[in-house]
Parts: C-alpha cells; sequence; structure tokens
C-alpha cells in the first residue's frame, strides 16, 4: 500500500491486475469512521469508476497521479447519480480532455447528458467495452441498492466486479482487501443506515452479478473483497430475502 497524502491518509492499492483501489479514511458525524474508494483500470484507455466527493478530487487525483499521467484518463465511469459517485465528474473532465463520461443508458437520459460538461459514452445492458488488456462489461441493476439508473461493471480480465455500494462496511482502518468476513459488517452497516431501497427484484438481479463469477469485489466503501464472489452475492440474496 502506497499513502499518496500523509495528511488526509489516502492511499493506493493493486487489488487485481492493473486494477488500483484509491481510498481515503473519514470520519463522518453519526456514522463515525467510514471511507472512500474509488478504483482505476490502468490500461490503454485508463478507466476510474467513482470519482469521490467533489471535494476529494485534489486527493484522488493526487492519486491517480502517481499511478499515470491525469491527462491519460478516457472513461470516467460510475454505477449511479451521487456526490461519491460522480460528484466530481466535470473536474475530471477538465482535467483528462481526451475523457468522457462512462454511465448506464439510463444515467445519460435523466441526468449525465446534463449535469456533464461533455456528452457520455452510454452503455446498454451486457455491452463491452474494451480498454486494451482488460475489457469491462456494464451490468443494469434498477434500484440495486438504490438508484432507477444503477448498474455495475464487471471487469473481465481479473474478474472483478467493480459493486459500488452492495457490501458497504463501516470504520477508516480496514485491510485494502481481505478474504474475511464482510457480509455480515455490511449487514450491520445497512440496518444501520437503511440506504437499500428494498427492489422486489433484488434475487434476480443478484443471480445476475453472481453469473459472472466475481474473484474479486471492488467494493466502494470498506475493503476489497477476494473469493468466490458468486457464493457471497447469492448470500447476500439470501440475507435481502430473509
Amino acid at each position: 500500500m502506497t499513502i499518496t497524502n500523509r495528511q488526509s491518509g489516502t492511499n493506493v492499492h493493486e487489488i487485481a491486475d492493473g486494477i488500483y483501489r484509491i481510498n481515503t479514511p473519514v470520519v463522518i458525524e453519526g456514522a463515525g469512521g467510514f471511507s472512500f474508494n474509488q478504483y482505476l483500470i490502468v490500461d490503454d484507455e485508463p478507466l476510474i469508476f467513482h470519482t469521490g466527493p467533489r471535494k476529494m478530487f485534489p486527493l484522488v487525483r493526487e492519486a491517480v497521479a502517481s499511478l499515470l499521467p491525469v491527462e491519460k484518463l478516457r472513461y470516467i465511469a460510475f454505477s449511479h447519480v451521487e456526490a461519491d459517485e460522480c460528484g466530481s465528474l466535470n473536474e475530471w473532465l477538465v482535467a483528462a480532455p481526451q475523457s468522457v463520461p462512462l454511465c448506464g443508458t439510463v444515467a445519460a437520459m435523466v441526468s449525465i447528458a446534463d449535469l456533464a460538461d461533455r456528452a457520455p459514452r452510454a452503455l446498454a445492458d451486457g455491452e463491452r467495452l474494451a480498454l486494451g488488456k482488460h475489457s469491462v462489461r456494464w451490468l443494469d441493476t434498477p434500484h440495486l441498492p438504490h438508484a432507477w439508473e444503477c448498474g455495475f461493471l464487471t471487469e473481465e480480465h481479473t474478474s472483478t466486479l467493480l459493486c459500488g455500494d452492495l457490501f458497504t462496511q463501516g470504520g477508516d482502518d480496514l485491510p485494502p482487501i481481505t478474504e474475511s468476513d464482510i457480509l455480515g459488517p455490511s449487514e450491520a452497516f445497512c440496518h444501520q443506515m437503511d440506504y437499500f431501497s428494498h427492489t422486489k427484484n433484488v434475487r434476480v438481479l443478484l443471480e445476475k452479478l453472481a453469473s459472472t463469477h466475481p474473484a474479486t469485489l471492488a467494493c466502494m466503501h470498506g475493503s476489497a473483497w477476494r473469493g468466490d464472489g458468486a457464493q457471497l452475492l447469492r448470500a447476500l440474496a439470501d440475507a435481502l430475502s430473509a
């Protein structure tokens, strides 16, 4: 793990081949220790998933710059429209003049075509995008865990699921990647904050994600996780259906 900002504790760790977790620990009033993660795929056409909140942009930019020239970023991707997902989107579009927003078709239609200073590249459900050695595929997951436009990217070279708010864990001092239980801590945090939409399609959508057989789950809050991702996603479906 490399610390890129001593004051904030922002750090970088490679969680899979060419995929880096950028992490900034924080303390949130009422929630305690917490963390914000972005994931950078270093390739011919680099992609960052989640921008971080707008006020965190200088820290995330500094971390990205430790891995590649920021202006080489090609895709600024995110799961759904929320400050920690795309709050600094326009700042990134300025910093990386060849970049475009990358999102699902619903997000492009209802928000990003208007909010972003450059037209988005919208991916349909199941659509693949080659980055070089890596390739990503967009999966629509409306209202899982929240927002009509929600979706995730699976990176096929490393079997990594960029799973956004799924398996959110509280705490500001968690390891970059773990093979320990994250379902228990994430369910405890969910019960505390109640951020799931409780969509009636939860099992179908989680099975859709499980069918990609991820070996790494890249969570936006807390540790990334390594193991049988399909089994863990199905366990989450059981927990949410109970």
